[in-house]
Parts: C-alpha cells; sequence; structure tokens
C-alpha cells in the first residue's frame, strides 16, 4: 500500500466519513475506523503514513492507540484531535509520541496542511538519516585520544556522561577541540542516530533569534512565505550544540531557558507548544562567571547548562598529545590532498611539541596540512616544518620576512631547549634531536651565548 497511507478514527460518524472523502479527494489512500479496536486492527494488516485520531473514543482511547502505534507503525507520523480548551491533554499525547494536535471543530483544509507538512519532514528525516550514514562511512571517527592525564579524563568523563540525556557545559580555549568533544558525546549516547545540530550562537541575529532557533509558520512575518523548522525542532530526539553560548544575545537567553526547562517550544506565529526531547550541549572560550557578574549571562541559564562540566585542557598543557594529533592529521590530509606522506620526522615532531600554540589544536592541523602540501610521498623533515610554522599565530615572528621568522623561530627554540637542560648542550642536542657539533653550529649562526 501506498506510503501516504492515512488512518483515520475517530467515533464521529460524520466528522470521519466527510473527513474521509475529502483526504482521498487529495490523493490519499485512507483506513476510516469508528473507533480504537478497528484502528488497532487495521495498524496490524496495514502499512500506514500517518495517523489521525480523536483523544476520547469508546475502548480503546487515542493515548492507548499512541502507545501502541510505536511498535506496530514506529515511522507513521501521528495527529491529534481534541475538544477545544483540552489543550494539556493534546499536549501530553505529544510527548507520548504525536507530531501535531488540532482542536473541534475541525477545517479540512488544515488536517490537509498539517498532513501535507507531516509527510514533508518525514522525508527530511530520512534524507538526513541517509546522508549521515553516507558521511559516518566515508570519515573516521572524529574523537582523537591523547595520552596526557588531561585527556584521559576528559574522556572518562565523556563515557559516563554518554549513557545519560543531562545537559552539558564544555569550557576551554578557541581552537581545543570543543566541537569535537560535543559530537562524540552524542555518537557514544543512546540518541547516536538522531540528529547533532550545531548552531553558532554569536551569529544568531539580534532580530530573527527566536524564528532561527524555534522555527515560524507561513505568514508569520513578513517574508515568511512557507512553514520552516527551527534549530530545536531539528534536534530532537538528539542533540543541540550552541556554541559559543557566552554570545548569545541576552534576550534571547531568557527564552531558550524556558524552552530548556519546559522542554516544549513555541514557533513565531504559532500559539501551540510543540514538546522537544533534546540533550543540550553548550560550549564557551568565556568566563561565564565575569560575565554574569557584568550582566552580560543570566546565573539561571548557566545553572542549567552547567550540569557536567567538561574543561578542554590547552594544547600547550599536553604537549605529549601533540605526536598523536600529527599522525590523526597526516591520515586526514593524506586522503583529502590525495598524497601518501609517510608521516613527520622525530625532529619535526620535537619541534612541534614544544610550540606555544595559542590556536590549539586548530593551529597544529593548519600547520600539518600546510606541511603536506609540499611534502607528497616522503617525511616532513624539520625545514619543511619551519616553513609551514612561519605563518602559524604560534610563531611571533619579529618580522615579515621569512627566512627571519625562521630564524627567530629557531633561535627561541634553541634558547628554551638549553634552559629547560639547564644549559646541558649535549642534553640540549639529544632533545634537539641533533648531534652536538649542529648545535654548536646552529648557536653559532644565531648568535647564542655558548656560556
Amino acid at each position: 500500500m501506498s506510503p501516504h497511507t492515512v488512518l483515520l478514527a475517530d467515533d464521529e460518524d460524520t466528522l470521519r466519513e466527510n473527513l474521509a472523502l475529502v483526504l482521498k479527494e487529495e490523493g490519499f489512500e485512507v483506513l476510516a475506523c469508528r473507533d480504537g479496536n478497528e484502528a488497532l486492527r487495521a495498524m496490524k494488516s496495514h502499512s500506514v503514513g500517518a495517523i489521525i485520531t480523536d483523544l476520547r473514543m469508546p475502548g480503546l482511547t487515542g493515548m492507548d492507540l499512541i502507545a501502541r502505534a510505536a511498535d506496530l507503525a514506529p515511522e507513521a507520523g501521528i495527529i491529534v484531535i481534541t475538544a477545544f480548551g483540552e489543550v494539556e491533554t493534546a499536549v501530553e499525547a505529544m510527548k507520548r509520541g504525536a507530531k501535531d494536535y488540532m482542536c473541534k471543530p475541525i477545517i479540512f483544509d488544515e488536517v490537509i496542511l498539517r498532513l501535507n507538512r507531516l509527510f514533508v519532514q518525514d522525508e527530511l528525516v530520512k534524507e538526513n538519516k541517509q546522508l549521515r550514514e553516507q558521511i559516518r562511512e566515508r570519515q573516521p571517527n572524529t574523537m582523537i585520544v591523547g595520552p596526557s592525564p588531561a585527556m584521559n579524563e576528559v574522556m572518562l568523563t565523556i563515557d559516563k556522561v554518554a549513557r545519560t540525556n543531562a545537559n552539558v557545559l564544555i569550557c576551554g580555549e578557541s581552537g581545543t577541540g570543543k566541537e569535537v568533544i560535543a559530537r562524540a558525546i552524542h555518537d557514544r549516547g543512546l540518541g547516536s542516530e538522531k540528529p547533532f545540530i550545531p548552531v553558532n550562537c554569536g551569529g544568531l541575529s539580534g532580530s530573527l533569534v527566536e524564528s532561527e532557533l524555534f522555527g515560524y509558520r507561513r505568514g508569520a512575518f513578513t517574508g515568511a512565505h512557507k512553514d520552516r523548522v527551527g534549530y530545536f525542532e531539528a534536534a530532537d530526539g538528539g542533540t543541540l550544540f550552541l556554541d559559543e553560548i557566552g554570545n548569545m544575545p541576552l534576550r534571547a537567553q531568557a527564552t531558550v531557558l524556558r524552552s530548556i526547562e519546559g522542554r516544549t517550544i513555541t514557533p513565531v506565529g504559532d500559539h501551540r507548544p510543540k514538546p522537544v526531547d533534546i540533550r543540550v550541549i553548550a560550549a564557551t572560550n568565556r568566563d561565564l562567571n565575569a560575565s554574569i557578574k557584568a550582566g552580560e549571562f543570566r546565573e539561571d541559564l548557566f545553572f542549567r547548562l552547567n550540569v557536567i562540566n567538561i574543561l578542554m585542557p590547552p594544547l600547550r598543557d599536553r604537549p605529549e598529545d601533540v605526536p598523536v594529533l600529527i599522525e590523526h592529521f597526516v591520515e586526514k590530509y593524506n586522503r583529502t590532498l590525495n598524497h601518501d606522506c609517510p608521516g613527520f620526522s622525530p625532529e619535526a615532531v620535537a619541534v612541534l611539541a614544544r610550540q606555544n600554540w595559542r590556536g590549539n589544536v586548530r593551529e597544529l592541523e593548519n600547520v600539518v596540512e600546510r606541511a603536506l602540501i609540499f611534502a607528497d610521498g616522503v617525511p616532513v623533515d624539520l625545514d619543511q616544518v619551519l616553513f609551514a610554522v612561519a605563518g602559524s599565530a604560534s610563531m611571533d615572528a619579529p618580522g615579515t620576512d621569512l627566512r627571519a621568522s625562521m630564524r627567530g623561530f629557531e633561535r627561541r627554540h634553541i634558547l628554551s631547549t638549553l634552559e629547560q637542560c639547564n644549559g646541558n648542550k649535549a642534553d640540549a642536542a639529544q632533545m634537539l634531536g641533533i648531534g652536538l657539533s649542529s648545535l654548536y653550529r646552529k648557536m653559532e649562526e644565531l648568535a647564542i651565548e655558548k656560556e
């Protein structure tokens, strides 16, 4: 039977018969049932794409039908019909699995509009699921595990929180991989097959924040020519990732707080609340406590988000993770650049492990990509690394000349290594991966005092 088969259950004969006739004229296959028991039998023997059911019926009620549909017709979208003034009951039905509700008296054109919207959303969900599966097949797991104690602690937290639906706040400098952590929590969680929706809170435009977050109905404002699903509804069943939450406009914070607490949204131009089942993961590189004191961030929203806190350590505090990250990025860019670079030389890895990395993991990735562009088929050596690092934010070059920048980096790196070795040049040469005579020659070239 057609996937656009509608199961209609209502004990009011006139309404059921007339609505079935209208739906058939619109091209739908209709299974018209006079009560819940007849509807249950129809579900057992037919494949249905949507269910329209009255909540109050003799015998098996609409609520009972919703519960049974979860097993017999899990893909079917459900629209419930209720008497005017019973909105709370309808909302409860939506929390149990219904997608929409309508109050009597029923307007047939509105039923057709809601039904078509239901099928369109169903098709979008199926397309998104297929796309996620294709992406998952093409891309390796994005989670990068480093051997440092700090990252091991982060991984332990991820394993614990992924099995819950608790909200998470991830803090850390820009470039430390906060979104990677958020995706890892989602991928390991119970709703991993559901959407992961990232939102850049700093990019939300002031006047349209609510329409972007919660969606809108056609005609809600000038330019709203059709219904649009917002970020909250798009993430239903999965994870909403609010990146740079500290940059969210203050006015929007109150609305977001209400939606998280009530687990419902109201699209702009609509008066009917819709339940949403989402986990919220937020991330920030700002000090939210300072923002709260400055009146720039709501303290109640902070407490609602900060159920589990994950602090991402900066890369400069975990140099033992750098070799693992380099290996990961070499594999990634060998694939995207269609190269066959065997990796970085030990000397090159040692240099990168001692960088300051103001841009953290993101900056390291840029350096590895830059180096691999010129190193197809051969290991990346120290000279190529110095060339790649010369363009990075952590270089702190004394001038714009590339050769001078490279010399400046070498000089600071050697001085730093000598300081770590308390001036012992043999130990410093070993740490740098060069011979003692090469170290003396470099010191002379770079005007480094030998004593």
